[in-house]
């Protein structure tokens, strides 16, 4: 099964009230799951998005598409990243649980869709 990891927070505004030491620790263990799965062999695929400032959100307003700056939702916390990894449910919660004890920013695990086509 595959699974994605979304992780939320760590970028921006959410930073503001963060000590420099939480700063290095979260980056460290952040770079140190991403290695240690890397080399497991178990992500598929990874990245980093940059500061939700940057986005863009489009809306269907007044019966069109209308692309404004800026996040979807306005809130502290954002998609800050992910991991497809392939594993099981549980293996997933494992590795969520490992950040957010150091991170404290919600993760988020959630499977999937099979790609397998249907058959006839």
């Amino acid at each position: 099964m595959k699974y994605m990891i979304m992780m939320f927070g760590g970028l921006g505004a959410s930073l503001a009230d963060r000590s420099p030491e939480w700063i290095a620790e979260m980056q460290a263990t952040m770079m140190r799951m991403d290695r240690e799965l890397h080399e497991s062999g178990e992500v598929i695929e990874s990245r980093h998005l940059t500061d939700p400032a940057r986005a863009t959100t489009v809306r269907f307003t007044g019966g069109v598409p209308i692309p404004t700056d800026g996040p979807f939702a306005e809130i502290k916390e954002s998609l800050a990243g992910y991991w497809v990894i392939e594993g099981s449910h549980e293996r997933a919660v494992e590795i969520v649980s490992q950040v957010v004890a150091v991170t404290r920013y919600p993760m988020e695990v959630r499977r999937v869709m099979d790609e397998t086509p249907p058959q006839e």
